[in-house]
């Protein structure tokens, strides 16, 4: 347990060991945590559990801390069974406590534990008195599923954000004033660009829609990672700058390849685009080697994007084809992009990129570039110019 205020508790879970979430498809090299937030004022409310292979020990811990029966009410900001996956172990304790949630909320909880217990299904506005401090319900949908919701505490005026402003990082120290702030943006940064960007529109309307309430916000308390307790604002205000076609002065070139070919067509690409623009930051990875939401966080960060691949079986190779497959999932605006690689002897791989480049809505600049086998210095050569006419 960690003390936030005299009414605030976490009750959460710090998972160290976790490297993968979400299956397979997001690395998390720092861990998580997963925040539960207990709260004892003349009503006692406990906000969100944690991940279901810590529910015994979440329930054990929480037994340490309070009698379960006096609990009055549970607040389930977010169906995902890493924030409800501790309910079935402790709806067996107080089968009865009311469960507050969105109307999707409820029917995905059922659909997850296939239990009807005593929900009571909130919308925007909804409020519940517990005290000195009022709980009010803003309903979050596609942040980033259809049940997501947030509550706010006034009163103490702490918004518990569930997904949103969080951050797949552990640390005992717990609040944004005390960890590694450098840490802490790259991981966050890292979770907008791999979750929360194709809902980029909705942050933008429920940011203002809340700025609109003119209420204060004395700390922001998410799902996963740290605390802002220091200027909470700061990552609403980055979370509006992420949220509208975000890029910087980069250029990512991301490929895979058979027999190196194709990489030095990589290398003599960027040092063409080095040649015309100094300025410009070029990042080069080869996706089959390379963490697959690293090169994710670096393309969000890119105002262009050079994708290539050998040619193999009239195809792809298939690192390079998971990397389309995510980009075209995750809908970046406002992005350049061209395709390029080494072929044996059909080379459709160029084609194939550039058409998968036009369908995830990048602005392809041109029709890419190809060279045969092992590339010689012309073709080298041809590839510095292809890097030169970018910029």
């Amino acid at each position: 347990m960690l003390k936030i205020t005299d009414t605030v508790s976490w009750v959460g879970k710090i998972d160290w060991e976790l490297n993968k979430f979400h299956g397979d498809e997001y690395s998390t090299h720092k861990g998580s945590s997963y925040n539960s937030y207990l709260i004892r004022d003349e009503k006692t409310v406990l906000i969100d559990t944690v991940w279901e292979p810590f529910s015994k020990e979440f329930v054990a811990n929480l037994k340490k801390e309070i009698d379960l029966k006096e609990i009055d009410y549970i607040v389930a900001n977010h169906a995902e069974i890493d924030h409800s996956g501790a309910l079935a172990e402790l709806m067996r304790e107080i089968p009865d406590t009311p469960v507050y949630c969105t109307k999707n909320g409820a029917k995905i909880i059922k659909g997850h534990y296939h239990q009807d217990w005593n929900f009571v299904e909130v919308k925007t506005g909804d409020t519940l008195d517990i005290g000195k401090n009022k709980l009010v319900f803003v309903e979050a949908r596609m942040l980033h599923w259809p049940d997501s919701m947030m509550t706010y505490m006034a009163g103490e005026n702490i918004l518990f954000s569930n997904d949103a402003f969080g951050q797949h990082y552990a640390s005992e120290l717990m609040c944004n004033d005390k960890v590694d702030n450098y840490e802490l943006y790259n991981e966050a940064i890292k979770y907008y660009a791999n979750i929360l960007t194709p809902f980029s529109k909705f942050v933008v309307s429920k940011i203002e829609e809340v700025v609109a309430l003119n209420i204060p916000i004395n700390m922001i308390c998410p799902s996963h990672g740290i605390i802002w307790r220091e200027n909470p604002l700061q990552i609403i205000t980055k979370y509006m700058e992420w949220a509208k076609s975000y890029q910087e002065n980069q250029i990512t070139l991301v490929y895979d390849t058979m027999w190196k070919g194709t990489r030095r067509m990589a290398e003599a690409i960027a040092a063409g685009i080095r040649s015309k623009d100094k300025d410009v930051d070029i990042k080069l990875f080869n996706c089959a080697q390379k963490d697959k939401n690293d090169i994710i966080t670096e393309i969000f960060k890119s105002k262009m994007v050079l994708l290539g691949s050998s040619t193999i079986n009239n195809g792809i190779l298939t690192a390079a084809a998971g990397i389309l497959e995510m980009i075209k999932g995750l809908k970046f605006t406002n992005k350049k992009a061209a395709a390029f690689g080494s072929y044996g002897w059909s080379g459709e791989a160029v084609k194939i990129i550039t058409d998968q480049l036009k369908e995830a809505k990048f602005d392809v600049v041109n029709d890419g570039i190809k060279e045969l086998w092992n590339p010689d210095e012309e073709a080298l050569e041809r590839c510095r110019e292809f890097g030169r006419n970018l910029v």
